[in-house]
């Protein structure tokens, strides 16, 4: 056997047993592929996967053991090329993070000019998509770093660690009705004033969603959600031409750039919520992503990264990962 053809059945395993597809991201054929994971399944002596006629359907019991295997062994055969790089250009390569269109665009332009300033040879790249997207993206190293609210603590093989928390905003127009609240008020606003009109918010993917469903859900209220999005900005833009009000993430508000909205701060309603980071389990990471990892979240140590990656979990990270949680509105 030979990391050929672990690469060959990984692949295979990835592209959801379309041999086609792996031949192509491999840039081998498909008959190839095929006579080297059948080398593979006679030398071992077992059958690695289920197959329906010719067709391979997915992995048998034993299948799934060496699967695993294969992909620690893999893990840690791209871990010593990654060495090698970190020694050879420490301040050089690439950063590609993975991250919901509300981080890519209201959280870390705060971080990556800076990041650039300091390492001007790294090659900065950003990744959108749903949060199982990400997460999926950096499972598969096509990506360094996941960053999202949701999903990301409950991917198999992917360590966590929180970044920062965040609470919704309310916007309207600056004519709406709720602007005429007093700050005692508005601070008291309730989920029944809030009903009363078409509402305009995430898609249920992304930002907390959840949560806005459960609040009303608790209530026994059934919001008029007219439009779902994964963009505040859109969300914003159908507030302007006034289908309804606009419930986006606190981060997504900054009253000096939306100055033709008002923002009504609602955690109280909505809850507080965790942006986290996800990061494969196992991998080897260069010098310049604990560096970025420290900007997004100063108390964050190399410590507790590493703690994170090699525990193949969340628990140890928080207990290490120093409060009070820094709140980014």
């Amino acid at each position: 056997m030979n990391l050929q053809q672990f690469r060959f059945i990984r692949e295979t395993i990835r592209r959801n047993y379309n041999l086609t597809e792996a031949s192509r991201i491999l840039f081998t054929s498909q008959p190839g592929v095929s006579k080297a994971i059948i080398e593979f399944e006679d030398e071992l002596g077992v059958k690695v996967f289920e197959r329906h006629g010719k067709r391979i359907k997915g992995l048998t019991k034993p299948g799934q053991a060496v699967a695993s295997i294969i992909e620690r062994i893999m893990i840690e055969v791209d871990n010593l090329k990654k060495v090698s790089d970190e020694f050879a250009r420490r301040d050089e390569g690439s950063l590609v993070i993975a991250c919901t269109h509300t981080q890519a665009r209201y959280f870390l332009p705060r971080f990556i000019p800076e990041f650039r300033r300091r390492f001007p040879k790294v090659h900065v790249s950003l990744a959108e998509g749903s949060p199982l997207q990400l997460a999926q993206m950096v499972l598969q190293e096509q990506a360094d770093i996941a960053l999202a609210t949701e999903s990301l603590s409950e991917v198999s093989g992917l360590a966590t660690l929180p970044c920062y928390s965040w609470e919704h905003t309310l916007v309207v127009k600056p004519d709406h009705p709720l602007t005429e609240l007093t700050s005692s008020q508005a601070r008291n606003l309730s989920l029944e004033q809030i009903v009363q009109y078409p509402i305009i918010t995430y898609d249920r993917a992304f930002s907390g969603r959840s949560s806005i469903d459960q609040a009303f859900a608790d209530q026994g209220l059934k919001p008029d959600i007219v439009l779902e999005a994964i963009d505040a900005d859109v969300i914003k833009t159908y507030v302007d031409v006034e289908m309804g009000i606009g419930i986006i993430a606190g981060v997504a508000f900054d009253p000096r750039r939306d100055a033709g909205f008002v923002g009504i701060p609602v955690g109280h309603l909505f809850g507080t919520h965790v942006t986290r980071i996800g990061l494969k389990s196992g991998v080897f990471l260069r010098d310049y992503v604990y560096d970025f990892l420290a900007m997004l979240t100063p108390e964050l140590s190399r410590d507790a990264v590493e703690a994170a990656v090699n525990s193949n979990g969340v628990a140890d990270a928080d207990n290490d990962f120093a409060p009070p949680l820094r709140r980014v509105s």
